[in-house]
């Protein structure tokens, strides 16, 4: 059941150099990893709100936020997302990480004080509009690391089965799905 009073983001905006091609459009399990995830934020969000590069042109079921910079790094559709979110709490989810369950994403926004992430970094996390201001000012002093963003909030660990995690960063982690 969805949240009320919870946004998802979905970060599909990255260069996708080890991949070679855009992650968002690679299949696993019959379906793109950007519409598994929009799936799993519907399954658990009240909003769902996708990030990335109108420029990349994806063939995307759903609408896109354009991030509004010319970087690629997580941090920037962060602050697009929430800037635009409808409320105060948001659960990012990045393209990338196909096995993120509804219970995990719940467990995130359920631990989050300025933020709530797994042990193993920043994303797929939880992030509250009070983390904003810090997040908009590592992003316009060129400090695009999310990682030494959040080291200046109040950020929950959430023990998260590391097999929920599993990055996808080439087509034979795909395969290995």
């Amino acid at each position: 059941m969805a949240d009320r009073a919870l946004t998802g983001l979905l970060l599909v905006g990255g260069a996708s150099t080890r991949f070679g091609s855009p992650k968002a459009l690679a299949v696993v399990g019959g379906e793109t990893l950007a519409a598994r995830a929009w799936r799993l934020l519907g399954d658990t969000c009240a909003e769902r709100i996708a990030v990335g590069k109108h420029a990349d042109a994806l063939p995307l079921p759903f609408d896109l936020l354009d991030d509004g910079t010319e970087i690629r790094a997580p941090i920037a559709g962060l602050v697009a997302g929430l800037r635009a979110a409808r409320h105060d709490l948001a659960v990012v989810v990045p393209v990338d990480v196909p096995l993120l369950t509804a219970a995990a994403v719940r467990e995130l926004a359920a631990a989050c004080r300025d933020a709530a992430v797994p042990p193993t970094g920043p994303l797929p996390g939880a992030y509250h509009r009070s983390a904003l201001p810090v997040l908009e000012r590592a992003l316009a002093d060129g400090r695009f690391a999310l990682r030494d963003a959040i080291a200046e909030l109040d950020v929950a660990t959430v023990e998260l089965d590391d097999s929920l995690l599993v990055n996808v960063n080439t087509p034979a982690d795909v395969r290995r799905l």
